[in-house]
């Protein structure tokens, strides 16, 4: 059994190839997977495709740097309550997928980037408020991230008083093992996608040795990121197994451990998920 722990499958290019999609996935054993939000305008598409098959589940969030819609009209920025509004419906399981994303300024410093970091508090503070946990998004700004997280008392060895943490996952990982330590450290789970197949992609194998296997998730991020022998096609759900086959190697465990304990890992952390 395979999980694909994040994916956008109501994107237009996979919808539309939905029933072909859901074949391969059974083909390849990959059983359940986990749709992600990344606006309030596309959420209901979102929670749409969950609600249609009885192994798909929901979050609801804006993606640290979407801005604007296709048509350039600007995003509705995301309330507390807009938030919690949409996590109490059937089969959302999560908040996010939210963070920092610095790699395009597009003529910002970091220091303009404080509606980031405001936005990713106000998803922290909702999945504290409803318990469910974070799909956190982070490039090019790990040491905000964590320090964010840090701020906001999302520390397991902590707590927050009278509030426990909500926790989540480091989605499709892409930093070193000095991040991924202080993840960790912090109570998260860390999720690789397809990128570790790449050639160049080293040092996030070296991440991935390092992180226990009962704190990983493997994931797509379909459409994008396909893995070796597929980059730079489509992705889909059904290659999430070319992840797990790259972590198996990496850890020296067989690709049925992998499947196993990520699957266990993807239940435990979603816990409103069911098998």
């Amino acid at each position: 059994m395979f999980v694909d722990s994040h994916c956008h499958l109501n994107f237009p290019e996979l919808k539309s190839q939905i029933k072909d999609i859901r074949a391969a996935m059974q083909a390849a054993h990959v059983t359940h997977a986990m749709v992600i939000s990344t606006t309030l305008e596309e959420f209901p598409s979102v929670h749409e495709m969950a609600m249609s098959y009885d192994n798909f589940w929901a979050t609801v969030g804006v993606h640290p740097d979407n801005e604007t819609l296709e048509d350039g009209v600007p995003i509705q920025e995301p309330t507390v309550e807009d938030l919690l509004t949409r996590a109490v419906l059937p089969k959302v399981v999560g908040i996010g997928e939210t963070g920092l994303d610095y790699y395009r300024l597009n003529g910002r410093t970091i220091t303009q980037m404080e509606w980031q970091r405001e936005r990713f508090r106000v998803h922290i503070r909702a999945a504290q408020a409803c318990q469910k946990p974070l799909i956190i998004h982070t490039r090019s700004a790990s040491d905000d991230t964590i320090a964010i997280l840090k701020e906001m008392g999302e520390d397991a060895r902590q707590g927050t008083a009278g509030k426990p943490c909500a926790g989540g996952v480091f989605h499709c990982f892409t930093e070193t093992v000095e991040v991924a330590r202080a993840a960790l450290d912090l109570g998260f789970y860390i999720s690789f996608s397809g990128i570790l197949t790449f050639k160049n992609a080293q040092a996030i194998r070296d991440a991935a040795a390092f992180v226990p296997l009962e704190r990983c998730l493997i994931e797509t991020d379909s459409p994008y990121l396909a893995p070796t022998p597929y980059r730079g096609k489509t992705n889909t759900p059904a290659y999430v197994t070319y992840v797990a086959q790259e972590l198996a190697r990496v850890k020296g465990v067989s690709v049925e451990e992998v499947a196993r304990v990520t699957g266990d890992n993807y239940f435990k952390l979603f816990k409103g998920a069911t098998r």
